[in-house]
């Protein structure tokens, strides 16, 4: 019976990741879209799994048994998971730790860390209080007021928290690799996170002046696509920087908006599993 549970599972998860990944919504309604869409398949496995296990492998289940294949699955795909998330783990706190060895120098009143290339480069980097990195091409090559407008969508990263948050869509995007759409919806999400910072950043500088910037930096750009980086220059599809570049040359709507709970209800969906947990005996 945990293995029909199981098979339910990737049936709906599948199922989920067959939505088409954008669509005639507004920006605040893709992101939210593209979020519930992008996370409820890995964690209603991450769910169903933790049941099963819980259950054990003896026991039955609407007169059906279950077995020791389901349970040792379970445990097979939750160790995968943790084994990512420690791997995950020990990368960014390596990464991190090698930008405290950065010196520390004041940008415009803002205190930065300085890489010395000559490559123009500048990302939010870290989890929580992630540390903003400048190289010293950037520093060079920008003048005053392009710099200013590059510390503020930087600003927005660490308002958004955005750091700390795409790493962990990072480990479930890892977690369900081999789904459809996997890459496609985090694509998207990496888009609608830039152009966030972008709108957020368009309310004190000139939105012309953010694409021409985010046109020089692309044609220089060797900016590495890590989960806890948060990067004016994110490595996107040629398709998406023209999406983010008409966003900031027109008025795009990212406004704060209540949420639609319509979208948010199917999150119910994840916990399915666990109620399966009171039909055991």
């Amino acid at each position: 019976m945990h293995l029909i549970i199981i098979l339910g599972a990737l049936g709906l998860a599948f199922g989920l990741r067959q939505f088409e990944v954008d669509g005639p919504y507004n920006l605040a309604e893709r992101w939210q879209r593209s979020l519930l869409l992008f996370v409820s398949p890995p964690l209603l496995l991450i769910t169903t799994a933790i049941a099963v296990i819980c259950m054990g492998p003896e026991g039955q289940m609407f007169g059906l048994s279950t077995g020791w294949f389901s349970y040792l699955l379970a445990w097979g795909f939750c160790g995968w998971t943790a084994i990512l998330i420690l791997i995950l783990a020990a990368q960014a706190w390596w990464s991190v730790k090698k930008i405290y060895d950065l010196p520390q120098i004041k940008v415009q009143g803002k205190l930065v860390r300085l890489l010395d290339n000559s490559i123009l480069f500048s990302a939010q980097i870290g989890f929580w209080q992630p540390e903003l990195v400048v190289s010293q091409g950037i520093i060079k090559t920008l003048n005053s007021e392009q710099l200013h407008a590059v510390l503020i969508h930087e600003q927005a990263h660490y308002y958004y928290r955005d750091t700390f948050w795409f790493f962990w869509l990072g480990w479930l995007s890892r977690v369900t690799f081999w789904l459809p759409n996997t890459n496609s919806f985090w694509q998207e999400l990496l888009t609608l996170r830039e152009m966030r910072a972008d709108r957020w950043a368009k309310k004190q500088v000139d939105g012309v002046l953010l694409a021409e910037i985010l046109l020089l930096m692309v044609s220089d750009r060797v900016t590495p696509t890590v989960d806890f980086y948060a990067a004016f220059s994110c490595t996107t599809p040629p398709n998406r920087l023209m999406e983010r570049i008409d966003g900031l040359l027109t008025e795009s709507d990212f406004s704060v908006q209540q949420n639609n709970y319509w979208y948010w209800s199917w999150i119910v969906l994840i916990f399915l599993p666990l109620v399966t947990m009171f039909f055991h005996q």
